[in-house]
């Protein structure tokens, strides 16, 4: 069975945006993008809320992204590579390939994705991944915690549930930014 995984980028104060919604407080790195990169190379489909979708789909619409250097083109092939999965009431239609829209988060659905797929999936977006966890479908919470705090906005983990987790691993970067990879208890 393929493993859930929750990918995110998260401030030290566990925000994924800021309170305005911006998320440019954390700048690209070298060593960070390399390792992400690495890390969704194994995964098979990725499932998006309709704004992370929006905004990760530059990476097959826009080649001058790939462009820029080796690494940005190695995590464009990674994109693209990867089936996807939105999930949207007002997305009328996608932009990318191997892509569809599901209306509504199914756990059920998801289940048997993880059943059946040939690689690991994972799962971006705090409100997707909110429902997946509370519905038990996650198995691994792999944040990357970056050194600032944002003071609040949109919190990377769901509000109003008890989760138990167990560290796997961690990583620090030069950067200052820390890989956590947790596996969900109870999972």
């Amino acid at each position: 069975m393929a493993k859930l995984i929750y990918v995110m980028n998260v401030s030290l104060d566990g925000y994924i945006e800021d309170a305005g919604g911006a998320f440019a407080w954390f700048p690209r790195d070298d060593e960070v993008f390399a390792f992400t990169t690495d890390l969704l190379r194994s995964v098979g489909t990725f499932l998006y809320g309709r704004r992370l979708y929006e905004m990760m789909a530059v990476w097959e619409t826009d080649a001058s992204l790939g462009a820029q250097s080796d690494l940005t083109a190695e995590f464009a092939r990674t994109w693209k590579a990867a089936d996807k999965v939105v999930y949207s009431t007002t997305l009328a239609e996608v932009s990318t390939a191997a892509t569809r829209i599901e209306r509504r988060f199914d756990p059920a659905a998801v289940q048997q994705l993880k059943a059946t797929a040939g690689s690991d999936i994972t799962i971006g977006g705090a409100d997707l991944a909110a429902q997946a966890i509370r519905a038990g479908l996650v198995d691994e919470c792999q944040l990357l915690v970056w050194p600032t705090t944002v003071g609040g906005g949109k919190p990377g983990l769901p509000t109003g549930v008890r989760t138990d987790y167990a560290l796997l691993g961690e990583r620090r970067f030069d950067n200052g930014v820390v890989h956590l990879r947790y596996r969900l208890l109870g999972s």
